[in-house]
């Protein structure tokens, strides 16, 4: 058995904690390039409490996913002011341009020099610069991976800047950035967070240490999810869904992912979806293909068991089947008002292009096993349709 362990350099958890970040900001320098989301107004707090440490922010709004350009003017607009490290406040798409622009800010080069598929992949030489990632939306984890997701829209693709050097320095998860969130980004990301425990507990490459965080996300999710698309200021769901984010992005980075995500990326680059509903989309439909396929070529794979214990996990039943997870999910994901694939434009028409950019998608190799082309498009058709597996009386949760 080999595998590694690695994430933030440190990790600060808890309601309230973004008060802290002032203590630890001056540590890295004097003039920090705040990146946020659409709204910038929504870091005012934290502009006040930098300013109160003496430490000057300049604001690099991101709207939506962050692209190449973004990137790249970025990257400019923190040279131009003398920022000496980067901070990422909002959804995963602001951290991940944070900790993409603190990547550029040390190494020379353009960005595709770094870039998979779309560039030369080339390793980043140099660390990054200092990177605070604090996220308000609990979903991607992406605190605490050494990717960045960028989109290119000349290639219709998400392509990611991927280094050990793209850890951030310090990662701080306050579930109470949290508690405005709308329901529909409250159910998106809460099923990232979902997909992103499910696909590192039945990978290739999972291992004694991710597992136990999978199985504590699980049943934060099982309980929580729900509860927090309700009612958004309910403290006790955002707690938990606060960590069950963080256990995944552990997961994610030390254990890979699997086909949903081989498949969200290009769906994603191809089309203007949301990255979590096209996960949420995605995974009932995946679960259950990989089932049959474990079935019928690996019948004594351990992944099998990984899926009744996911399932028992879900519906709190000791009896539960796996076949019973994969109805779970899919109920939820229609309670939670996710639309299907084909909302965002997706077409059968579209299926060659998206499988051929999935099979170079890194998520796709941890699949617990290879699926066939065949098992490709039956459940990018369920996904696209929305077709669900209904079982009478049974709500997520209970």
């Amino acid at each position: 058995m080999r595998f590694e362990f690695a994430t933030a350099g440190r990790v600060v958890f808890g309601p309230g904690t973004l008060a802290g970040v002032a203590s630890v900001a001056r540590e890295f320098g004097r003039h920090a390039l705040v990146v946020t989301g659409r709204s910038a107004d929504r870091a005012r707090r934290l502009r006040d409490l930098l300013a109160g440490a003496g430490v000057t922010a300049t604001t690099f709004a991101v709207a939506g996913e962050p692209t190449l350009d973004d990137i790249t003017r970025g990257t400019a607009q923190a040279r131009a002011a003398g920022s000496d490290f980067v901070i990422g406040f909002g959804g995963g798409a602001a951290v991940d341009a944070a900790k993409a622009v603190s990547a550029l800010l040390t190494n020379g080069g353009d960005l595709p020099d770094y870039l998979e598929v779309v560039g030369r992949a080339r390793p980043l030489a140099a660390p990054a610069a200092p990177c605070i990632a604090i996220p308000t939306t609990a979903g991607t984890g992406a605190e605490v991976t050494r990717n960045a997701v960028l989109c290119s829209p000349a290639h219709r693709v998400k392509v990611s800047l991927r280094s050990p050097h793209l850890l951030p320095r310090l990662a701080i998860v306050d579930p109470e950035l949290a508690h405005d969130l709308p329901p529909a980004l409250t159910a998106s990301t809460g099923l990232d967070a979902l997909t992103q425990l499910i696909e590192p507990f039945v990978s290739c490459r999972s291992n004694p240490l991710t597992d136990p965080l999978c199985v504590d996300g699980l049943r934060r999710v099982a309980r929580s999810l729900r509860a927090a698309w309700e009612n958004g200021r309910t403290a006790a769901a955002r707690e938990d869904m606060a960590l069950a984010s963080l256990f995944g992005g552990f997961a994610l980075a030390n254990a890979g992912l699997g086909a949903v995500h081989g498949f969200a990326g290009p769906v994603g680059g191809m089309f203007p979806a949301p990255h979590g509903a096209v996960c949420a989309a995605l995974l009932a439909p995946v679960m259950a293909a990989n089932l049959r396929a474990l079935r019928a070529r690996l019948p004594g794979h351990d992944a099998l068991r990984r899926y009744e214990e996911i399932a028992r996990l879900l519906t709190g039943g000791a009896r539960a089947t796996a076949d019973d997870g994969v109805r779970w999910v899919a109920r939820l994901v229609a309670d939670l008002h996710i639309p299907s694939l084909a909302a965002h434009g997706v077409s059968r028409a579209d299926f060659p292009a998206l499988a051929e950019a999935a099979a170079r998608a890194s998520s796709m190799k941890a699949n617990p096993l290879p699926l066939t082309p065949e098992e490709l498009t039956e459940f990018l058709d369920r996904a696209r349709l929305g077709r669900r597996w209904p079982t009478p009386g049974m709500r997520p949760g209970i």
